[in-house]
């Protein structure tokens, strides 16, 4: 189906609504379920899926048809086998949300979620096709036939029997970054729509070899984009960060002005994209009380953050700053601003988890393919127990279906 034609039935058929703002938050550690259900209806049992859960509606019969499909196709990779990946992955293919407004196609193993489907009474709800490295062609093409349902492509690694859920293993790391990068592939030649990750162990990343600290890096090095940001997005805070996964006695050495004005400027491009208008835009300084004119730190305020700022303000962009951090998520600020740009991982982290946990969206600005994450680890002290709350999938899920929805149309790569 011609991309132009497809996108106009996509924007017209889909009416997608703005992530709701009054979605039950927990702020728990570990994405956990409420211990109460959101409907005061509903009884306060042990989570299993005959019950509603986390305000999601859940689809009773999801479409198993051969037709081809105008809504978007978005990829969703299992994440780490022993976290809590498959779980909410099975969860929200489940959700009404979700079938109605995307078809998902989960990028993983089927032993693995069918182990936990069964153990956790959790329907397993998706056809199945292998993917293999050596014949990858006959998964490829079901994607670009457009499925209408929900699908699972298999995709095996050398997982061993040693692995168990809520365990850090190295198969398990190689197992989660291989569902990635089949998944990126996806989306850079076109057969995907977007791109959405259950969470990755950092560490079991590392004992497997795998030389990236995140889904950021990752993404960034696969589709080879120079320029890049992380953002933290949810309707009540959103955050854009100049540096990530760096420790903080590093930070500093990465901090550029140029490196600032990217992400100023692609915090800008991004949010207007999602949300249909220019927005206002706040920068957090460096140090306590945004340096006090250079009494605390090195005047990076005013030597590196500050001619950031003014170049944003000479190219038409609304930006203010650098603020005090410790005064510039109150309600007052959040108010009068749409996203704020924060210099390290935690500065911005912190109080959008604190706000937000559950509604929060991880997406990267700057690649040629559209990319949204849950906002939470992998919580292996809960994995496997039936106790995970989707929500954050579901809402990253949504996200990348609105991108998805809103694309112009046209073939050539568009950076999100």
């Amino acid at each position: 189906m011609d991309r132009v034609i497809r996108t106009g039935l996509i924007r017209k058929r889909l009416n997608l609504k703005p992530i709701a703002k009054d979605r039950q938050r927990d702020t728990s550690k570990h994405c956990r379920k409420p211990s109460r259900p959101l409907s005061s209806k509903a009884p306060a049992a042990k989570p299993t899926y005959s019950r509603k859960l986390n305000s999601h509606r859940i689809c009773s019969n999801p479409s198993l048809d051969s037709e081809m499909s105008d809504k978007p196709i978005i990829a969703i990779t299992m994440g780490d086998p022993a976290g809590i990946g498959p779980e909410i992955c099975l969860r929200a293919l489940l959700a009404a949300e979700v079938d109605q407004t995307c078809v998902p196609i989960v990028f993983g193993d089927v032993d693995v979620l069918r182990k936990c489907s069964n153990l956790l009474g959790i329907p397993f709800k998706a056809a199945v096709a292998p993917m293999t490295p050596d014949t990858p062609e006959h998964a490829l093409n079901l994607i670009k036939n457009r499925p209408n349902n929900p699908l699972v492509l298999n995709i095996k690694t050398e997982m061993g029997a040693d692995w168990t859920p809520g365990g850090v293993n190295a198969e398990t790391g190689r197992a989660s970054y291989t569902y990635i990068q089949r998944a990126i592939d996806a989306a850079l030649e076109g057969h995907v729509d977007a791109v959405t990750t259950a969470p990755i162990h950092k560490e079991a990343l590392s004992m497997a070899g795998i030389p990236y600290p995140g889904h950021t890096e990752m993404f960034a090095a696969r589709s080879h984009s120079e320029r890049w940001c992380m953002m933290q997005y949810s309707e009540i805070l959103t955050c854009t960060f100049v540096t990530v996964h760096v420790g903080y006695a590093e930070v500093v050495s990465h901090l550029t002005t140029e490196r600032i004005l990217e992400v100023i400027e692609l915090s800008a491009e991004g949010l207007e994209r999602i949300r249909g208008q220019r927005p206002r835009i706040a920068v957090c300084g460096l140090n306590p009380h945004a340096g006090e004119h250079g009494l605390f730190g090195n005047r990076e305020e005013e030597e590196i953050i500050l001619p950031a700022i003014q170049k944003a303000q000479e190219k038409g962009i609304e930006v203010e700053g650098p603020l005090p951090p410790d005064t510039a998520f109150l309600p007052g600020k959040r108010k009068t601003c749409d996203v704020i740009v924060c210099m390290y991982h935690d500065q911005g982290h912190i109080p959008v988890k604190a706000l937000a946990f559950d509604s929060a969206v991880n997406t990267t600005l700057g690649l040629p393919i559209i990319r949204t994450s849950v906002d939470h680890g992998t919580a292996l002290d809960i994995a496997w127990k039936g106790v995970a709350n989707e929500s954050s999938l579901i809402s990253a899920i949504e996200l990348a279906t609105r991108l998805a929805g809103s694309g112009s149309g046209s073939t050539k790569p568009k950076h999100y």
